[in-house]
This record gives structure tokens, C-alpha cells and sequence, in this order.
């Protein structure tokens, strides 16, 4: 095991021994409010104490079996030792691999809702008829997880396709899934808007941000310049004859929302209020993320909205991931929900980062 990593590991240890000495304490016991955070950062660390002690109960083993090849003179006895090293050096590898893993900071957003944005990019109508099909695509994995859709926001074409859409979808572990899919998908094909029958290539950007809470983030009333209007549908065509959809302008940042899907002003006001949140959650943490310039190089590109993450060929029914350079040949299915194994691939490649870059620590 490296060093930095057994010189942290040893600092969690005596921090562990040191929490589970004070929680005895009569003074301790009798501070509620400091008794119940030190009792929380015991449950925290106490998968790590007790994995590492077990890795140095291993470790030591190995050296008494080394001992004893390295002494004894009875061949069987060697022999034995020999079969016993081999085991503890086997079982020391998954401890030190579990112990990498254990060490990783869990990403606090990992349980939290998501909230989707879909937005046609070049292409024209056709970029619109492929962030639909993306939309369908996350909608049918949300399904198979057995997680909820709601469109918060939704701007069509005449011929069906997507300039833009925003919607929550809400269940277990969402955003620790979703994460990896921000950024500009890519889609080769002959366009149904295409009579020559050529092949175009067209792009559509994808936003995960995970669901901020009003404790997550502040927003202050007087920052916010709140406009209504009539609501309209493809074509022109009136959704509803009243003044309900809100725009919401957050003046400091500059960053704009509207919605209009509702046929209550309350209810667009309420969904375009959780999009604002979400994306000034995302826009204070990429800040602080910029400042951390080794936080960032260990991730997998998870959140850079400009970057270039997959393309979809249809002439070769394969899908390909550029970061982890992976390729898929089963588009069709890959389309109709079936991400897991991408997602479980781009899942282990930033962990792999993650233990590279703890390895690298002093």
C-alpha cells in the first residue's frame, strides 16, 4: 500500500479511538448536541477503522508465515506457511482495494433529484428531433429504475423535436447515476428532413444538476425580477388565454428561467423557482470545484456542459463515449433506456481516478 494512503489510514484510526474514548465521557454524554455529531462521525469512519484493522491483522500474519518459511525446518510446516501466505496476500489485496475505495469522499449530491435540460444544439430541426429522443431515452432508464419524470419546462417544434425541455425526475440515487451525462451528445444519420439521403451530424447538450433545496441555496426576493406572460404552444397555438407563465430573471448572476407548462401561475412560479435553484446550486459549486483544480481533474467529466462526451452513429448502430473510450453496438436498445452498462463503465473509470489521485496525496 502507498504510503500517503497508510499515513491517512493511520490518522483515521487514532481519530476513531479518540471519538470512541470521548463518547464514554460523563461531559460528553451530557452535551446532547455534541454527543450526537461525534456519534455520527463514529458510525462515518468506523467501515474504515474496522477494514484497516483487519488489513493490519493480515499484514502481520504474512510476516509470522514469512517467518516461519524463512526459519523452519520441517518441510511440511514450510509448506503450510507457504499455503497460508498465499491466502493472506490474496485476502490483504481485497482489503487494500476496499480500503481505496472506503477512502473516496462520497459526493454529498449522490442521493439527491435531478434535474434534466435537454437543449437542441446545430442541426436545426433535426438537433430538435434528437434531444426528444435523448429525452426518451432517460425517461424510459428513469422507468426501469422505477423513478419519476415531471416536465417542468417544454419548448417544441412542428415536427415534434425538443428546442428545449426541463424536467425532474425524482427517486433513490438519481444524480449518483445520472452525473455522467452532462455534456454535448452527437448524433450521425440521415434526417428525416433530408431527401438526398446523406449523412449529418447533429448535436444536443445535456445538464444534470442535482435538486437544491431552499437550505442549499439562499435566494434573496430582491434579486429576482419576476415577469408573466401568455402562454403559447407549437405553431402559435394558445395553451391558455391567461397571463401564466413566469419568467424569473436572478439579476446578480443574470441567469434566466422561465416556465409555462402550467395552466396555474403559482404552480409555474413554484417549478420555475426549483429550476433556478438547482442551476445557482450548480453554478456556486462549479466555482468552488474551479478552485480546486485537483477536485477536478479527478472527475470524469461529469458536469462540463461544453464538452463533447458520446456520439451516436446509426449507420453503424453504435454508440461510442469518448472520456472512457468506450463502444457500445447495441444503439437501438441503448436509446430505449438500456444505459447501465455505460453508466456502470463511466461509474468504475472515476473511481479508478479518484484512488489514482489519493494515491498521489502526501
Amino acid at each position: 500500500m502507498e504510503k500517503a494512503i497508510e499515513n491517512r489510514l493511520e490518522k483515521i484510526a487514532e481519530k476513531f479511538r479518540e471519538i470512541e474514548e470521548n463518547l464514554g465521557k460523563p461531559e460528553v454524554i451530557s452535551d446532547q448536541k455534541r454527543f450526537q455529531a461525534l456519534a455520527r462521525e463514529h458510525k462515518e469512519l468506523q467501515p474504515i477503522y474496522e477494514t484497516y484493522m483487519e488489513y493490519k491483522k493480515v499484514k502481520k500474519g504474512i510476516e509470522e508465515a514469512l517467518e516461519i518459511i524463512d526459519t523452519a525446518e520441517d518441510e511440511e510446516f514450510v509448506e503450510l506457511a507457504k499455503e497460508e501466505k498465499k491466502e493472506l496476500e490474496s485476502r490483504a489485496e481485497e482489503l487494500e482495494s476496499e480500503l481505496k475505495k472506503l477512502l473516496i469522499p462520497k459526493d454529498p449530491n449522490d442521493e439527491k433529484n435531478v434535474i434534466l435540460e435537454i437543449r437542441a444544439g446545430a442541426g436545426g430541426e433535426e438537433a430538435a428531433l434528437f434531444a426528444q429522443e435523448l429525452f426518451r431515452m432517460y425517461s424510459r432508464y428513469a422507468e426501469r429504475k422505477g423513478w419519476k419524470v415531471e416536465i417542468l419546462s417544454l419548448n417544441e417544434t412542428g415536427l415534434g423535436g425538443f428546442k428545449e425541455v426541463v424536467a425532474m425526475i425524482s427517486g433513490k440515487g438519481a444524480y449518483s447515476r445520472l452525473k455522467y451525462e452532462s455534456g454535448v451528445h452527437r448524433v450521425q444519420r440521415v434526417p428525416v428532413t433530408e431527401s438526398g439521403g446523406r449523412i449529418h451530424t447533429s448535436t444536443a447538450t445535456v445538464a444534470i444538476l442535482p435538486e437544491a433545496e431552499e437550505v442549499d441555496v439562499e435566494i434573496n426576493e430582491k434579486d429576482l425580477k419576476i415577469d408573466t406572460y401568455r402562454s403559447s404552444g407549437a405553431g402559435g397555438q394558445h395553451v391558455n388565454t391567461t397571463d401564466s407563465a413566469v419568467r424569473i430573471t436572478h439579476i446578480p448572476t443574470g441567469i434566466v428561467v422561465t416556465c409555462s407548462n402550467e395552466r396555474s401561475q403559482i404552480q409555474n412560479r413554484i417549478k420555475a423557482m426549483k429550476i433556478l435553484r438547482a442551476r445557482l446550486k450548480e453554478l456556486y459549486e462549479r466555482q468552488q470545484k474551479e478552485k480546486l483544480d485537483s477536485a477536478r481533474r479527478s472527475q470524469v467529466g461529469t458536469g462540463d456542459r461544453s464538452e463533447k462526451i458520446r456520439t451516436y452513429n446509426f449507420p453503424e448502430g453504435r454508440v461510442t463515449d469518448h472520456r472512457i473510450k468506450l463502444t457500445l453496438y447495441n444503439l437501438q436498445e441503448f436509446l430505449d433506456g438500456e444505459l447501465d452498462e455505460m453508466i456502470d463503465a463511466l461509474a468504475a473509470a472515476e473511481q479508478e481516478k479518484k484512488i489514482e489521485a489519493l494515491s498521489k496525496e502526501g
